[in-house]
């Protein structure tokens, strides 16, 4: 994947001897399509809660991890994955009371309309399981995804994830349209020219002789820089799509299980209803489980002709993991903790960026925030380079986020649901001492 905050080779003379050798034997048997974070990496040996412990005991707040959503090591989820693994872990062509449970449990969080679930092991399975079904069901091939989008890493979800860069070819029948963006068009604007877009990249591919399968979109545009309204500007998209006979499919890998504070799933905050969707990462806190919930209209024939089987999706140890993550949601009331907790970070964010006029933009709901960091605000002219000194700079004052974005200048905060108000301001005091820094 293209990373605005990678470790390069420029920086090892920075490490430990230790530290150097470490990364030579990684690079020796993982080869060089892996990447680090950080321009000094973590040697990460430990989690618990909100909090990733490095191997000589140094404890770094993690406001960046969407994947141990529940925080590190949840006691409730590893105690049902380790109960589950000592009793059974098959598949789903055995009846399991467990998986059953699980599944209702699961669509009852979403409209009653999407009622079915189908169970995968990653994010990019779910998507690539989406594009089959899509095309099943459609007879149409051509795929809209946004232009720095990223759904996976197989051979057919990768041809529409422009984010992997420039050396991953996207598909013939694959259009891409810029993500809306709320720092430079008005709301007026937004709550239009996304439609526009997606229409434009229909008409477009009718014109080359591709039918639409489907449009495919993070509801919270998580790689192309976080927007998160208005709300309601996803409709008109998915009014087009369905007009041209496509299918739309919300990617809830990032934007799902409570994150967004006002709704479960972040499609919701829109006002439509998609015809799949796909779910991932933060399933089952760190165990590998995904899934595609969908109409049942939508993959009846395909479920009858085609069938489906997953070995590992959706076996009794990822039931367990993933029914211990809706306890702790529902338990521990993590979906309104993350509005209020957001509520009160875009706050002080929006305070902060008085004090220092690198912050263009503020944006976000729950716990997934953006900042635009800019050189001017007059041209809102974006500045990767201070992003970069930013997200490392945190990372040596032990506070952990990322950055994203069509220019690498906006920073990603998306810390685990567990983040309280206390961890906010650890966060915010930190940032502040890193933009007071970068002042000298």
């Amino acid at each position: 994947m293209a990373m605005v905050n990678a470790f390069t080779a420029e920086n090892l003379a920075r490490l430990s001897a230790a530290e150097q050798a470490l990364i030579k034997r990684r690079d020796k048997v993982l080869g060089p399509a892996y990447r680090l974070f950080y321009e000094r990496p973590l040697h990460i040996v430990k989690g618990e809660g909100i909090w990733l412990f490095d191997a000589q005991g140094n404890r770094y707040l993690d406001a960046y991890n969407n994947v141990a959503s529940m925080g590190h090591c949840h006691p409730k989820v590893v105690d049902a994955v380790t109960k589950q693994t000592a009793l059974l872990n098959t598949h789903t062509r055995y009846l399991h009371e467990s998986i059953i449970e699980y599944a209702e449990r699961l669509t009852a969080t979403f409209p009653a309309e999407l009622s079915q679930v189908m169970f995968t092991c990653t994010g990019s399975e779910a998507n690539d399981l989406a594009v089959r079904i899509a095309r099943y069901v459609t007879g149409g091939t051509g795929i809209i995804a946004t232009s720095l989008a990223y759904h996976g890493l197989t051979s057919a979800v990768a041809e529409f994830s422009p984010s992997l860069g420039e050396f991953v070819n996207l598909g013939e029948h694959v259009r891409t349209v810029a993500a809306p963006d709320s720092y430079r068009y008005s709301r007026e604007d937004q709550m239009v020219k996304f439609g526009r877009d997606v229409e434009a990249a229909i008409a477009d591919m009718k014109r080359h002789g591709i039918k639409p399968a489907m449009l495919i979109a993070d509801s919270i545009f998580s790689s192309d820089g976080i927007v998160s309204d208005p709300k309601g500007f996803l409709k008109p998209a998915v009014d087009a799509i369905h007009a041209a006979g496509g299918l739309f499919v919300a990617d809830e890998v990032q934007p799902g299980f409570g994150r967004t504070g006002e709704t479960m799933w972040g499609f919701e905050r829109h006002g439509v209803l998609p015809d799949m969707v796909t779910l991932g990462k933060p399933m089952g806190n760190g165990f590998p489980m995904a899934g595609l919930v969908v109409k049942p209209e939508i993959v009846s024939e395909f479920g009858a002709q085609a069938r489906y089987f997953n070995t590992f999706g959706g076996n009794p140890v990822a039931a367990a993991a993933g029914a211990a993550v809706l306890d702790v949601i529902q338990g521990e009331g993590l979906q309104q903790s993350a509005l209020e907790v957001g509520r009160f970070m875009l706050d002080a964010l929006q305070d902060l960026s008085q004090e220092f006029k690198q912050i263009g933009d503020v944006r976000g709901t729950g716990l997934f925030i953006g900042v635009e960091i800019v050189s001017d605000r007059s041209n809102k002219k974006a500045d990767a380079d201070a992003t970069t000194r930013i997200v490392n700079g945190l990372r040596e004052r032990r506070v952990l986020i990322s950055a994203s974005g069509p220019s690498a200048n906006v920073l990603k905060i998306r810390p685990p649901l567990v983040f309280s108000q206390a961890n906010a301001e650890l966060l915010l005091g930190e940032l502040r001492e890193t933009l007071l820094a970068l002042r000298t």
